[in-house]
């Protein structure tokens, strides 16, 4: 596991990375007979090219039945350390693995029918075994091993990390997009306000381990109560996870329901768009009273451009985190 220049990640200690278990959580992420009508895997909605997200406002389950929510991007799952999906629901990664599989829409099966399934293979028994030291295939196992592949998958190399080891250097629009990415919003002095960014996507992953309102809605449009439908706390309303800026350029749409098609909107949002709420993060309050970011239309193109070397084409391609099969 290459962890590039991030640190080491904190691994639960009851199951660290193996060869072979890594192996099996692989097959079992492109395994299309976890789902009932053996159409659909996990990576069907979580495509490799895409930063394992899907291009779908919602992902379509089987049947044709449609999700609720964006699917979310797996990459640096190893050093997400406040639960998963965009509400949190699942406290630790191996849950969050066999959810989707007993979901009714999405690949709607029984874990007892998995696991007769994959029983009756012997190349996963095999495999069970060389995991784990026996043939025998549990629920446990297999959010083990599927948890092990997703914590394997890391996105440490794209050309802003290169720049931050001096082995390339930023154009004068992704330089100042950089620029403006990390300097603080100051409306008293236009020339020195920054975009602010790094309030919500900080440190090497780009993100915050919170989960925030983002002033997508009025308390009266919201539709999606987020983080509250976990917590049942009404300060948690509309609240959703803060997610890595890593290969934002590859994983449109954007927001837990995909509403922005294009980064272009997603900045727009933040500079003029924002709507307050009771539950709005304090940090976004400022610019919202004080007419929103004042970018221009360079700041918004050089702002993109910073974005843009955040895609990983390492990860993108690498063949140890392809189709198996």
């Amino acid at each position: 596991m290459n962890v590039g220049d991030f640190e080491q990640p904190p691994i639960a200690l009851d199951n660290q990375l193996s060869v072979q278990g890594v192996k099996l959580g692989r097959m079992l992420f492109y395994e299309k007979r976890m789902s009932k009508d053996g159409s659909m895997s996990c990576a069907s909605c979580h495509r490799q090219e895409h930063a394992f997200t899907d291009t779908s406002l919602f992902s379509e389950g089987v049947r044709g039945k449609v999700g609720k929510r964006q699917a979310m991007a797996v990459f640096n799952m190893a050093w997400n350390e406040n639960e998963f999906f965009w509400d949190g629901r699942a406290h630790l990664l191996r849950d969050q693995s066999l959810k989707p599989i007993q979901d009714s829409l999405e690949m709607d099966e029984s874990l007892a029918n998995v696991i007769s399934k994959l029983s009756s293979d012997q190349t996963y028994k095999d495999q069970f075994m060389r995991a784990f030291g026996s043939f025998e295939i549990t629920e446990e196992k297999m959010s083990l091993a599927m948890e092990q592949f997703m914590n394997s998958i890391v996105s440490v190399d794209s050309k802003y990390d290169r720049y931050l080891r001096g082995t390339v250097v930023l154009d004068s629009n992704e330089e100042r997009g950089r620029l403006l990415f990390f300097a603080e919003y100051n409306p008293s002095f236009p020339s020195l306000s920054g975009a602010d960014c790094q309030h919500c996507h900080a440190g090497s992953n780009f993100e915050n381990d919170k989960y925030l309102n983002n002033a997508l809605d009025t308390d009266a449009d919201m539709t999606d109560d987020g983080r509250m439908q976990v917590t049942s706390m009404a300060s948690d309303k509309g609240k959703f996870k803060v997610t890595s800026l890593r290969n934002v350029e590859v994983t449109a749409p954007y927001m837990h329901d995909g509403r922005f098609k294009t980064l272009e909107e997603v900045v727009d949002h933040y500079d003029s768009g924002m709507k307050n709420s009771s539950t709005i993060d304090p940090a976004l309050v400022y610019p919202l009273s004080n007419g929103g970011l004042q970018l221009t239309a360079e700041d918004k193109r050089d702002l993109i451009a910073f974005l843009k070397t955040l895609t990983d084409e390492v990860l993108l391609t690498d063949p140890q985190y392809s189709d198996p099969f």
